[in-house]
């Protein structure tokens, strides 16, 4: 049965539909009868992940989730007239089961049959909200844990909600993997190049590049051994903007050099790089008129600092607000070929 018009999902949930498709959802501004979500994990007999009698097959590139439901489910692909592009989204009509990442947090805290990798999470929890000094409403399990289909190798994949939260969360985190404290450990070498053998295939720079940045994250790293990855989601009451506030037209692809001048949402997901000195390398862009370099994606999070100058590449935006007000901005991680890395100088 589908649940009700009022669902209000934000990145890290997950939902189900009627036809047992499950997504991860994406951003925190939705249309009012539509959650935009992607594809994450479909019914298969060829899968590997198993909950109770039915098996999961996993889909990774955006690319394979996009075909996927081009031809086997096609109303669930649909265009946008705010974000002016083709999105993944599911009808709130359509959607069975809404995950919730707190919710399954506090769930598993009361259970006493945990699997391993659930009682992991549940420590993982624990250890960086009491350190941290968080509140247990304000941190919770994503993830293939949140919808029971992990598997022996899967990560810890945690949000935490709330600015004020979120940078003491990682204030703890740097510090818990600094001192490699209570099951903390930062990420090798080796964990790095398997990091980057993974993602390649998503967003292609060179290792060294990849090191520069990856090294000084604090959200990802190993915990008991197991990887883990934070993700930093504003609170309901600290986002602003509402469906059709803005409106969003592609205006071209382009290379940039840039200034990073306020890194202050660089943590948070979606995260926003305000720029200034921009230079056009290639492809089309009125630098004059580029404001921002954004991601949806949590590789792209804490990624360049403020004073650092970055060499960016995505399709660019004009971005129209209700006053007339019109920008530019750069949005990483839809292709491949989408790329930031940081320089430290603008040559």
């Amino acid at each position: 049965m589908a649940l009700n018009q009022s669902i209000k999902a934000r990145e890290g949930d997950f939902i189900e539909t009627v036809e047992g498709l499950i997504f991860d959802v994406k951003g925190l501004v939705h249309p009012p009868d539509r959650v935009i979500a992607y594809l994450r994990y479909l019914e298969s007999p060829e899968g590997d992940r198993v909950r109770g009698s039915k098996r999961y097959m996993k889909v990774y590139s955006l690319s394979d989730r996009d075909a996927i439901l081009r031809r086997n489910y096609p109303h669930y692909v649909y265009y946008d007239d705010v974000f002016g592009e083709w999105l993944e989204g599911a009808l709130k009509s359509l959607i069975t089961v809404h995950y919730q990442p707190v919710k399954k947090a506090l769930s598993l805290v009361k259970r006493r049959d945990l699997s391993a990798i659930e009682a992991q999470a549940v420590r993982f929890i624990q250890e960086l909200r009491d350190y941290a000094g968080i509140h247990s409403s304000s941190i919770g399990v994503s993830g293939s844990i949140l919808v029971g289909l992990y598997d022996s190798s899967s990560d810890i994949d945690v949000v935490v909600y709330g600015r004020r939260e979120s940078v003491a969360a990682y204030s703890g985190l740097k510090a818990l993997l600094g001192e490699r404290r209570n099951g903390f450990s930062p990420y090798g070498l080796d964990d790095l190049k398997k990091l980057y053998d993974f993602r390649f295939t998503d967003t292609r720079i060179p290792f060294n590049e990849f090191c520069k940045v990856e090294l000084r994250k604090a959200f990802q790293g190993k915990f008991l051994g197991r990887d883990f990855f934070v993700r930093f989601v504003p609170d309901w009451d600290e986002v602003y903007e509402r469906y059709g506030d803005r409106v969003y037209r592609s205006v071209g692809y382009a290379r940039v050099k840039a200034l990073v001048e306020d890194d202050s949402e660089a943590l948070f997901t979606p995260c926003i790089y305000r720029v200034s000195e921009v230079k056009l390398l290639e492809g089309e862009c009125d630098t004059r008129m580029l404001r921002e370099i954004v991601s949806f994606r949590g590789r792209f999070c804490d990624h360049a600092r403020r004073g650092e100058y970055v060499i960016a590449q995505g399709k660019v935006e004009k971005v129209i607000e209700k006053t007339g007000c019109e920008y530019y901005r750069m949005i990483l991680g839809a292709k491949p070929s989408d790329f930031m890395i940081v320089k430290d100088t603008l040559q």
